[in-house]
């Protein structure tokens, strides 16, 4: 392989330990008759991943004047070395956080060298590509939009919690309220819970809404008698549910503090039908507001997971599943989409039914969250909202494919169509 960089260091990532190797070529005095062997020198050092080794790295790498640095992916162990390591030469560092998979797919590995120093080769060569890595304010609102997705998860297994209790007592409130912890729904279990039975006359009190058209039914469902056991159980299942949910509205007091400084982009964004302020800034969290990390709107759908594959050999397709991806932003997206889908009189809305019919509806759900992620793509990289009539041509051009079909089936069945009646088709 032919060296382009001069001085390097690959590192090698462990739970507890951190391999790091330099290649650089070594200062020569006069002529040298095989360079490729008389001027690179290696050096291998391990540190541990405590906070002080890591320091120690740092000043081991600023002293060998070392600004090109690759280590791998490996799960969440990287992130602290990451962070040390990005301020080294006060910001002045090529840092490269890189695929393991894409490194094992380079031939020429030899099994008797070292992890920490096949990375420095292939970065010396030129061979490694850098994962996206999005500034830090992106990080840290990407911890919390990730995080607030776990404690709603959270909330739901809770609420599943609370009305499989309620079901195994034999209080039916889910058979006939849509939310059981509702208004309604939630003074009938503030009851149970304070007196372990609930009246007829608190079910006339306590119903809200279109809750008192079921005020018959609401009786017999409520017909029981809870034990004490069962109360101060119940009341324990209540207190961890509010305690989520008051968690839950800190963390995102949190977000919208932290994405203030997107405000524009987050604004964009809500202009699409289907994402909403909550969606957007989780967006902007996962791929920030620089769409020229990615070269161009293909790339950026394949980064996300939303892209066709290509598996192809000897002519034959054998899969075009899309690709793994990032699953957080690929769930985010068709979460999107499905709203998209029941907007009425769109674009993306019509293309999702019309391909539904033919493809079915997961594969048209995938096509339009990946045309959903080119329009945000061109957003985020022009700075213009999102227009409907930008689509006027597209649609045109369906149209006028429709008719000539039209047309088409009409001569091979030896019809005539008037001029009118085209116009009507």
């Amino acid at each position: 392989m032919e060296d382009i960089l001069t001085n390097v260091c690959g590192l090698d990532v462990h739970k507890e330990t951190v391999v790091a190797c330099i290649i650089k070529n070594k200062p020569t005095i006069g002529p040298v008759t095989d360079p490729s062997k008389a001027t690179v020198t290696t050096e291998i050092r391990t540190y541990s991943t405590l906070y002080d080794d890591l320091q120690k790295l740092r000043l081991w790498l600023e002293a060998e004047k070392c600004h090109d640095i690759a280590m791998e992916s490996t799960g969440i162990y990287w992130h602290p070395i990451y962070d040390v390591l990005e301020t080294a030469y006060d910001g002045d560092v090529n840092l490269l956080v890189v695929n393991a998979r894409h490194m094992k797919n380079v031939p020429g590995k030899k099994t008797d060298v070292k992890d920490a120093e096949w990375i420095a080769t292939l970065l010396r060569a030129g061979l490694l590509r850098g994962s996206f890595i999005p500034p830090e304010e992106i990080r840290q609102l990407r911890q919390l939009t990730r995080y607030r997705k776990t404690i709603v998860e959270d909330i739901c297994a809770q609420k599943n919690r609370i009305e499989k209790f309620l079901q195994s007592s034999g209080y039916k409130l889910s058979n006939f309220l849509t939310d059981i912890f509702g208004v309604s729904g939630r003074s009938l279990i503030n009851i149970l819970i304070n007196k372990g039975k609930i009246t007829p006359r608190d079910v006339e009190l306590e119903l809200r809404g279109n809750a008192k058209h079921k005020i018959k039914d609401m009786r017999s469902a409520l017909n029981g008698v809870m034990n004490d056991h069962q109360r101060q159980f119940l009341a324990l299942q209540l207190e961890h549910l509010d305690s989520l949910i008051s968690h839950q509205k800190k963390v995102e007091g949190d977000i919208d503090a932290l994405s203030s400084q997107f405000s524009n982009e987050i604004d964009l964004l809500t202009t699409i039908p289907g994402i909403g302020q909550t969606a957007a800034k989780a967006i902007i969290a996962e791929i920030g507001v620089d769409m020229s990390r990615f070269p161009t709107a293909d790339h950026f759908t394949k980064w996300a997971g939303l892209s066709p594959g290509d598996n192809e050999s000897a002519g034959k397709k054998k899969s075009t599943r899309i690709t793994f991806g990032n699953t957080y932003v690929k769930g985010l997206i068709c979460e999107c989409a499905w709203c998209m889908v029941r907007s009425r009189n769109t674009y993306l809305s019509q293309f999702y039914w019309r391909l539904k019919a033919r493809r079915g509806a997961k594969k048209a759900i995938i096509a339009v969250a990946r045309k959903m992620l080119v329009i945000i793509y061109i957003m985020l990289s022009n700075g213009v909202p999102y227009s409907e009539e930008s689509f006027e041509k597209a649609r045109k051009k369906q149209d006028d494919t429709r008719v000539r079909k039209i047309i088409k089936d009409a001569a091979r069945l030896g019809l005539v169509i008037t001029q009118k009646e085209e116009d009507v088709a």
